[in-house]
């Protein structure tokens, strides 16, 4: 993919040249249209190391930026989903009218929805972190509903019969055995909603011309024809995106295995 362009900007016009030395030259130019993985690494490594942590030009500032949109999202996200998981189990009804609408608002792509929050918002006077984590939460809810959904009604009938004799309200019952049966359904619906939150930070930061994120960081490097600067943003995004799904993991194993040794 690099050859077209060493041909023209790199290699000499007026003299015979090998394929020893094009191979050289594609994989070393200063705006290659396909990076060498040497070139991303370079790159990756100049910006931790070459830049303060404060710095629009070091990674981390980036990563901070849209990790605090990601997380927010998150939080947000599964509060919503949770919510929404109770009410259709316990109302017939409710479940009739927002299950539908629940799944439908997954088929509006995240990119035609992004701008029309972030206007409505900035409407408002929301600007900052809260557009963009409300966008987050928009991918988030959604595997979080249908996971506690499925996990609210695993509890099995003799089960909840059971606390039918002992007059337990539907709280209680909520709180001592559908809450705790549904904990292997929410967790794995988790790390997909973190990862989901994740995209929809990023994608957030593209409508808003946003100077920070990560998202800012692959357009910046989009509108300059840097795409070494994109792959190094993308390699970080990957990298933060297997962190938190990793943390979200290691809470799971924390609470399931008390779970297990409290049973």
């Amino acid at each position: 993919m690099n050859a077209a362009g060493a041909v023209e900007r790199v290699l000499p016009a007026d003299a015979p040249w090998t394929w020893q030395q094009l191979v050289a030259a594609t994989m070393d130019m200063q705006r290659p249209v396909l990076p060498t993985p040497h070139q991303v690494a370079r790159d990756f490594w100049s910006s931790l190391v070459d830049w303060p942590v404060n710095s629009p030009r070091n990674l981390l500032f980036h990563v901070a930026v849209t990790a605090e949109s990601t997380l927010w999202g998150f939080v947000l996200g599964t509060a919503l989903g949770l919510v929404l998981a109770i009410m259709i189990v316990h109302s017939r009804t409710l479940e009739r009218a927002l299950l539908p609408w629940i799944v439908a608002s997954q088929t509006v792509p995240v990119l035609a929805i992004a701008p029309i929050v972030l206007v409505i918002l900035g409407s408002l006077g929301f600007s900052g972190v809260a557009p963009k984590a409300v966008i987050a939460m928009y991918l988030c809810f959604f595997p979080v509903t249908v996971a506690m959904v499925q996990g609210l009604r695993s509890p099995q009938k003799i089960e909840t019969e059971m606390l039918h004799t002992y007059a337990a309200s539907r709280w209680q019952a909520l709180w001592l055995l559908r809450l705790p049966a549904s904990l292997p359904f929410l967790f794995p619906a988790l790390r997909v909603g973190i990862a989901a939150g994740l995209v929809g930070a990023m994608v957030a930061e593209l409508p808003t011309g946003a100077v920070a994120g990560l998202g800012a960081r692959l357009l910046t490097g989009s509108y300059y024809g840097n795409t070494v600067q994109i792959w190094s943003a993308l390699v970080m995004s990957a990298l933060l995106g297997l962190a938190l799904t990793a943390a979200v993991a290691g809470v799971e194993r924390l609470v399931l295995s008390r779970r297990g040794g409290q049973a």
